[in-house]
């Protein structure tokens, strides 16, 4: 949320997606508006702490001077593209940024401009909703600006994904996309239905806990991620019954901010290094995988599923990820893929094509199997639930 006043100016620090103070602010939004189905109609998606318009809401309840001095409201990408042009013309986005926000719809390409103003309390400019490869502008020097997009959005144009493509992305946190033609709106809410950067649609599934719940773990362990890896693939499928529920920071999918994490069936003879670190891999792809199993609820096709980030690169990540997620794995070569995905949307504006330029990875993707271990999820399912 970047919230600027009537001169351009940034009102206060930016809040983050991964900001949580603004759950309560969600829960009410959900109630105003006649409840979660509501809001899946309205605009795609289901409000949780991470969307704009939480947070909006905690701005006028909390710091109201600032929210009166509130003339326009952005995303970070879309304040940096106006910088580069200068600070002149209008603000911009793109459909998978906007999608994010809680107030545009994919399904109609629409601001819905009382959603805003419902949290607000009152109305604000808003960023212009570009298409795919229509120019942001130029910058003072005369170069041409993209539409920019979101994170997820670009990685699944880097890594090339197409419909039937599950990309599953390791980072600080974790996502669960594919690309899909046509809009979803899940009003259980675990399925964000987000635009993607190619005119297609993104529905997907984020958990706050991804690769840091691995860091973490190493740590306790007194150990580095490399050492974590080895005493987890030293562990057998199910870690002896020690169970890791990964909610380090609470948890966005299931929509649980005040969660902690914990760990069930510790017994004197299966407390080991080796099965707590198995758990917490287990326990981290666990969380994936449920995610995974509401795109399909969704009616996603799940033809393979591409893991990517920094904690994809893990070896028992990579080991474990197919006896979880029930369908091929290929793991793309490491990379920048958010990054690859900003240079193809650029080729793309150059080439002012109607598909994206095609993008050959100098490198295929690895596949990787593992024999099915539902047992895993059975156990998880029940540390899961246990405390709900």
């Amino acid at each position: 949320m970047v919230c600027l006043d009537e001169t351009g100016a940034v009102v206060r620090s930016a809040l983050l997606w991964n900001d949580t103070r603004s759950a309560r602010a969600a829960a009410d939004l959900i109630v105003e508006l006649g409840g979660a189905a509501a809001w899946a109609d309205a605009v795609g998606s289901v409000p949780v702490a991470s969307f704009t318009v939480t947070k909006l809401r905690w701005l006028a309840e909390h710091e109201p001077q600032r929210a009166e001095r509130t003339t326009a409201v952005a995303l970070p990408h879309d304040w940096l593209t106006w910088r580069l042009a200068g600070g002149r013309g209008e603000l911009a986005t793109d459909r998978g940024d906007a999608s994010g926000t809680g107030y545009w719809s994919p399904a109609t390409g629409a601001y819905r401009l009382d959603l805003l103003e419902r949290a607000l309390g009152h109305a604000a400019s808003l960023p212009r909703v570009l298409a795919p490869t229509e120019p942001a502008g130029h910058t003072p020097g005369g170069a041409l600006l993209g539409p920019g997009t979101g994170d997820n959005m670009a990685a699944a144009l880097g890594v090339g994904a197409r419909p039937g493509d599950v990309v599953v992305s390791i980072g600080t946190s974790g996502t669960v996309f594919a690309v899909h033609d046509r809009a979803s709106a899940d009003p259980s809410g675990i399925v964000a239905g987000f635009a993607d950067a190619t005119g297609r649609f993104l529905p997907l599934v984020c958990t706050l806990n991804a690769a840091r719940v691995l860091s973490a773990t190493a740590e306790l362990l007194g150990t580095d991620l490399g050492g974590l890896d080895d005493l987890a693939l030293s562990a057998p499928p199910g870690a002896e019954g020690v169970v890791l529920v990964p909610y380090f920071e609470g948890e966005r999918t299931p929509n649980r901010p005040g969660a902690a994490a914990h760990v069930a069936g510790l017994r004197l003879g299966n407390t080991t290094r080796a099965n707590l670190a198995r758990a917490a891999v287990e326990g981290m792809l666990c969380g994936l995988a449920d995610g995974l199993d509401a795109l399909r609820e969704q009616g996603v096709r799940v033809g393979r599923v591409l893991l990517i980030g920094g904690g994809a690169r893990s070896r028992a990540v990579q080991a474990i990820a197919p006896s979880l997620l029930d369908a091929p794995v290929l793991v793309p070569p490491p990379g920048e893929y958010v990054a690859d995905g900003a240079a193809r949307q650029a080729a793309w504006v150059l080439a002012g094509a109607a598909e994206p330029p095609q993008w050959q990875q100098a490198v295929a993707p690895r596949a990787v199997q593992a024999p099915p271990a539902p047992h895993v999820r059975d156990a998880y399912a029940a540390a899961r639930d246990a405390t709900a």
